[in-house]
C-alpha cells in the first residue's frame, strides 16, 4: 500500500514538473542562420540606409523582441531617445555611441564586435559607424524612437 501511495506521489510530482517546465517555456521558437535572415528596408524612424531583419517578436507591439540592423559606414543617428531600456549588441563594424542631446562624436566611445551597451529608459544618446556594421537590439516593445530635435526625425521630412 505505501508503495502504491509513493509510485502515484512520484507520478504527480513528476507530471507537474514536467507540465511546469511546458509552461514556463514559449510555445514559439527560432533559429537563425546568418543566410535565413531577411534583411529589409529599416523603418521610418531611421535615416535611410538602414536595414533591418526581425528575429523575434514584434517591436510595434507589446512584448519581447529582438532585431538586427545593418548601417552603412558613416551611417549618423541623431541625439534620440527610447521610452524603454535599450540593449544594443555588436555584431561587426564599429558602433559608436555618444550621450546627450547634441551630437558631439569626440563625447563617444567606439564599441567593436562583441561588444554590449544598455540604456535606461530616456536617456539622450546619438550614434554612427565606421564602416559596415551590424547590430542586434533587443527590448521590450511597444519600441519607439523620440529625437531631441523633432528637425532630425525622418519622418518629419517626407
Amino acid at each position: 500500500m505505501n508503495r502504491i501511495i509513493l509510485i502515484v506521489g512520484l507520478t504527480i510530482g513528476v507530471a507537474a514538473f514536467v507540465i511546469g517546465q511546458e509552461v514556463a517555456h514559449p510555445p514559439n521558437h527560432g533559429f537563425f542562420q546568418t543566410a535565413d535572415m531577411k534583411w529589409v528596408d529599416g523603418p521610418g524612424s531611421l535615416p535611410k540606409g538602414a536595414k533591418v531583419a526581425l528575429l523575434e517578436g514584434n517591436p510595434t507591439q507589446e512584448g519581447p523582441f529582438t532585431m538586427r540592423l545593418q548601417l552603412p559606414d558613416g551611417f549618423k543617428i541623431p541625439p534620440h531617445w527610447h521610452p524603454a531600456v535599450e540593449h544594443v549588441t555588436v555584431i561587426s563594424g564599429t558602433f559608436n555611441l555618444g550621450m546627450g542631446d547634441k551630437f558631439e562624436a569626440s563625447s563617444g566611445r567606439a564599441l567593436t564586435a562583441g561588444s554590449f551597451a544598455f540604456m535606461p529608459p530616456s536617456m539622450r544618446h546619438f550614434a554612427w559607424t565606421n564602416g559596415e556594421t551590424i547590430i542586434q537590439v533587443h527590448g521590450i516593445g511597444p519600441w519607439k524612437i523620440n529625437y531631441v530635435n523633432s528637425a532630425d526625425d525622418p519622418r518629419n521630412k517626407k
